[in-house]
């Protein structure tokens, strides 16, 4: 069964990947949404083009998404199986023209992920986590798998941008303050880069079910966490702070410094 399931992810994020590559540099107009992130047609449209998609292979699965929310199958509105979509994550970098982004597809049993994948298009690179299983990296550089780090004085860590933060702010800073250097910009692209051992730690916050979903499988099964700020397993209902290391051992310390 997850076989199927991989293989109807993979044809998604292909559909995705042929609706985004037209807009990609190009003449866009870009709304703001309530809550000031941008959107695009090209947002909208791979979003929809996975959720036809979705919804015709998978009829009895539950199908949400950030521009366009969850459809439940009929008659059934709590279906074991959830598709979790994000079509573009990094609408900033996209609309730029910075290839940074990456289209985000999650599968949840109950409310755990156990399959995700992080495409991007322009790049042609594509990551696949399964759980249980080692991820797998699809691109002409890197392999997957996080790297020994042995203190926050060797980490390089990565934020997609200290706006994110508000009143957490003073809390990121103090772990910033304590690496060996920090870097910015990135969205779901850092994780994938921690996945591959380029990246030691990203703390974000703000993060919304649909960031987060796919990120889970792939970076456990490169063999690194991914976890709340207070090391506890990411839920939809959670409080949006997300911590990733790729070295597991580090969570004692990030967690210390991100402490109130």
């Amino acid at each position: 069964m997850i076989e199927d399931f991989i293989a109807a992810a993979e044809e998604a994020a292909n559909l995705a990947a042929q609706t985004v590559r037209p807009y990609f540099r190009a003449r866009l107009d870009v709304d703001q949404k309530s809550d000031a992130s941008p959107v695009t047609i090209a947002d909208r449209s791979a979003e929809l083009a996975m959720r036809e998609w979705l919804i015709t292979r998978f009829p009895d699965h539950a199908v949400s998404g950030e521009e366009f929310g969850t459809l439940h199958p009929a008659g059934n509105p709590t279906p074991r199986y959830r598709w979790v979509l994000d079509p573009i994550d990094g609408t900033r970098a996209f609309v730029t023209g910075r290839p940074q982004f990456g289209t985000l597809i999650a599968l949840l049993d109950g409310e755990t992920p156990i399959l995700g994948v992080i495409d991007q298009p322009i790049l042609n690179e594509r990551w696949i986590g399964v759980a249980g299983q080692p991820t797998r990296f699809v691109g002409a550089y890197g392999a997957a798998g996080t790297r020994a780090c042995p203190g926050l004085g060797q980490a390089e860590l990565s934020v997609t941008s200290p706006e994110i933060f508000g009143a957490d702010l003073p809390r990121w800073r103090n772990l910033s303050g304590q690496v060996k250097r920090t870097s910015y910009g990135g969205d779901c692209y850092a994780y994938g880069l921690l996945a591959l051992g380029q990246i030691d730690i990203i703390a974000e916050a703000t993060m919304q079910y649909w960031d987060w979903a796919a990120l889970v499988p792939i970076i456990q099964g490169a063999g690194g966490s991914i976890t709340d700020w207070n090391g506890a397993p990411l839920h939809p209902n959670g409080d949006g702070r997300v911590l990733a290391l790729g070295d597991a051992s580090l969570l004692a310390a990030a967690m210390a410094a991100l402490a109130e």
